[in-house]
């Protein structure tokens, strides 16, 4: 049997035994037990999954066998810094900081500082390719122990696109046409929509125009915001719009009579 609480039993995480398994609402979909280590997988973190995690595992014929580890979770804005303290009681430690698998070593960004009793792990100018899981491994010839601090990146927009469906070279008065806008950006970015310099009532990642009309050619353009970071990014389409099948019928019908005419 394996259980998981939060915070000293304040709420049952999960729960598992040969014949039920049992998972609280809130957990759903966001968490994996390895069943081979008792380990607990935690998926989209947020800044309430910060605390103790405490885990009781108890083989068949066994007394159970319990221990707790700490998450901490930092939540910067991108090109910002950030510091994370990692400590132990103790004497003759060793500190190994650890993100996923790799070893962290000191860069130009990245500062490890001891002091008595801890070790400091800086990250200067962020970007989005820090966020992640960090380990600091603390052991001396007696005991270790590890802490976990996982960083989570605002960031962006970024990489903003706008694309059309159907895609054409211009469209027939009266078509349906959507644009759609997509930027990477955390959290989600804000739309807002102009065309030709105007702005749209309408805001969203879809701008659908129904039985397009002639007013409505022009330069579209979306915006992207986001409003921690408070940076936005634009991506611009042109829409051109000709006249329906009938009038250009008449069109191609006045020009064959002239050719006629002229052959005549």
């Amino acid at each position: 049997m394996v259980i998981w609480n939060f915070n000293n039993n304040e709420r049952l995480i999960m729960s598992s035994t040969p014949t039920q398994n049992y998972t609280e609402p809130e957990y759903e979909g966001r968490i994996t037990l390895i069943t081979s280590t008792g380990s607990l997988e935690l998926r989209n973190l947020t800044l309430n999954d910060n605390g103790t995690y405490g885990v009781s595992i108890a083989p068949v014929g066994e007394p159970p066998q319990v221990g707790s580890t700490r998450l901490d979770i930092y939540d910067v804005v991108e090109s910002s810094s950030v510091s994370v303290f990692c400590s132990f009681s103790g004497s003759s430690l060793s500190f190994l900081w650890m993100n996923g698998s790799s070893e962290i070593t000191a860069n130009d960004r990245i500062q490890l500082n001891r002091t008595d009793g801890g070790s400091y792990l800086t990250i200067l100018n962020v970007t989005q390719y820090d966020q992640g899981t960090y380990t600091c491994h603390v052991s001396n010839p007696g005991s270790s122990k590890n802490d976990l601090m996982t960083l989570l990146v605002k960031y962006g927009p970024e990489n903003t696109q706008l694309s059309v469906s159907p895609l054409q070279e211009d469209y027939e008065e009266g078509s349906d046409i959507t644009l759609s806008c997509f930027s990477e950006s955390r959290p989600p970015a804000e739309f807002t929509w102009f065309l030709n310099g105007e702005q749209l009532p309408h805001s969203g990642t879809e701008l659908k125009l129904m039985k397009v009309q002639m007013s409505q050619k022009g330069s579209y353009t979306c915006r992207a915001f986001n409003h921690i970071t408070e940076r936005d990014q634009t991506s611009q389409r042109t829409i051109i719009v000709v006249s329906g099948k009938s009038e250009k019928c008449m069109l191609l019908l006045s020009l064959l009579l002239i050719v006629i005419i002229i052959n005549n």
